[in-house]
């Protein structure tokens, strides 16, 4: 029998593919896996099979748990002058007003989305994997329009970073010039490779057939990511990161990750402030956290041990009273029992290589300057990288529950931060939380430091007052977010909210 449940995605095809997973005996983990797995087909440039993601798990009974598989630092086995320039390629792209970011085959970080979404099944899930890769190999075979949203990304990136390789080039681009919203995009043989995936399970992309497709294409074009990389790559699942907000309970991805720790540090001390949490005050708390983040996290060697070390610090700020990438994709679902799955995936801003034979579109987190902040091919390999993406989920005593998630680099943290506050201190309905302005603290390249902020006269007169330099942004700016919820209320209500910042879709069934 189909279950219930909300479902918000980053278009019509996942939430339709959510739906089939249901009607296939389903549960929200299996909707959210297969969703997601849709949509790093039908949003290229955003998110792409071959990329990292986290995928947070709250079960009807027993506590949260992330399962990780975000990207890793390739090379074992490699001499040390592979490490380093070779085989990176320095692109420059017009993205949030203009940045670097180095793609091409030495920018490929080792993946575990799939693998990761693999492992979240195997615990949680009750559909058979297979039929959580038809509708991707389906709507790849098929052909699908492509989104406001990913062409919106492909403007700014199809000559720098999607057209050195002659088959991305062919599949993304017109002759290297962006193609038009709408345009229809098939893709055969990344639909083989899906129902193969389908039929062989993930292990394929760490020991079979498509691991050495991909080994012997890295090698042959001077990448880091070999054979062994790939072997012993492994999902890692661990207990949520938990913090309360009013009376909801929230999990988060813990260490190593940035963005789970980050989040959490926000809601503890936002948690903490009495009475009205004004747009200065939240705007001062923000800083603080991302200014710890920026000077001491993102350059730490140990991301587990920096992660800790940030939640232990703003405990003790708290105690005292003290006061970045398009290229990533979200997916909440919440089913009629009460599971909750929230499911974050990254691919970077896209190395621009198609794996040879397979259709599948690599990511470029070796190249990510603000996700490697110690250097380019700096850690050793094995190591998880840094990550912005915080999946979240959410409970109330009385059985109500919450899916919600967001992209966007850096504003991840702080879009979640808002939106919650405004539905755990006041009570409001997911899409007006969503709906309302948002804020981001925003350091500066000649070290000063402003509020960004979506236009609104309460928060430009809030800021003023404290004296926080400013920057305005027009209503509903992409640049802040893309939050995607769904809810299960205490009468078995569900609900599904979607940010009218970025392309979405939502869906009850």
């Amino acid at each position: 029998m189909s279950r219930r449940a909300a479902i918000a995605a980053p278009n019509a095809h996942a939430t339709e593919a959510a739906a089939h997973a249901l009607a296939q005996g389903g549960n929200a983990v299996d909707a959210a896996i297969t969703a997601m797995l849709t949509t790093t087909v039908t949003e290229p440039g955003i998110v792409a099979p071959l990329g990292g993601g986290f995928v947070n798990i709250w079960p009807v009974h027993g506590d949260p748990v992330v399962v990780d598989g975000n990207v890793e630092m390739p090379g074992r086995g490699q001499p040390r002058e592979a490490f380093g320039e070779r085989g990176l390629i320095r692109r420059e792209i017009a993205y949030g007003g203009g940045m670097v970011t180095y793609v091409g085959p030495a920018s490929v970080a080792t993946p575990g989305l799939i693998a990761g979404m693999a492992a979240a099944h195997e615990r949680f899930g009750s559909a058979l994997w297979h039929e959580l890769l038809r509708p991707a190999a389906d709507v790849a075979r098929g052909g699908f329009a492509l989104s406001r949203t990913a062409q919106s990304y492909l403007v700014l990136a199809s000559a720098p970073i999607f057209s050195w390789d002659e088959a991305t080039r062919a599949r993304y681009t017109d002759d290297g010039a962006p193609l038009p919203v709408g345009a229809l995009i098939r893709d055969p043989l990344l639909a083989d490779t899906l129902e193969h995936i389908g039929a062989e399970g993930a292990s394929t992309l760490c020991t079979g057939d498509l691991a050495r497709a991909i080994a012997d294409d890295m090698t042959a074009r001077g990448g880091l990511l070999g054979a062994a990389d790939l072997a012993a790559y492994r999902p890692v699942a661990r207990p949520a990161l938990r913090s309360r907000l009013g009376d909801w309970d929230l999990a988060c991805n813990p260490p190593p990750s940035i963005g789970g720790p980050v989040l959490t540090a926000l809601l503890r001390l936002l948690a903490a402030v009495e009475g009205d949490i004004t747009p200065a005050r939240a705007a001062t708390v923000m800083k603080e956290v991302l200014d710890i983040r920026l000077d001491r996290i993102d350059t730490a060697e140990d991301l587990a041990a920096a992660g800790a070390e940030l939640l232990e610090t703003l405990h003790e700020i708290g105690a005292t009273g003290l006061p970045t990438s398009p290229s990533t994709a979200h997916v909440s679902v919440v089913d009629e029992d009460g599971m909750a799955c929230a499911l974050t995936a990254s691919a970077g801003y896209g190395s621009g290589m198609t794996v040879a034979g397979t259709g599948l579109v690599a990511n470029n987190a070796l190249g990510e300057l603000e996700l490697n902040r110690l250097g380019l091919h700096a850690v050793a390999p094995g190591t998880r990288l840094a990550s912005n993406m915080a999946p979240t989920t959410a409970r109330l005593a009385d059985g109500s529950v919450i899916a919600i998630g967001t992209p966007g680099a850096d504003r991840i943290t702080t879009a979640l931060a808002q939106v919650m506050i405004h539905v755990a201190r006041h009570g409001e309905a997911l899409q007006t939380a969503i709906d309302r302005p948002r804020m981001h603290p925003r350091r500066l390249d000649d070290g000063t430091d402003r509020i960004e902020h979506e236009q609104d006269e309460e928060i430009a007169a809030s800021l003023d007052g404290a004296g926080l330099a400013r920057h305005e942004h027009p209503p509903l700016s992409m640049f802040f977010g893309g939050v995607g919820a769904a809810a299960r209320h205490s009468d078995g209500r569900l609900e599904a909210a979607a940010d009218p910042r970025r392309a979405a879709a939502t869906l009850l069934v």
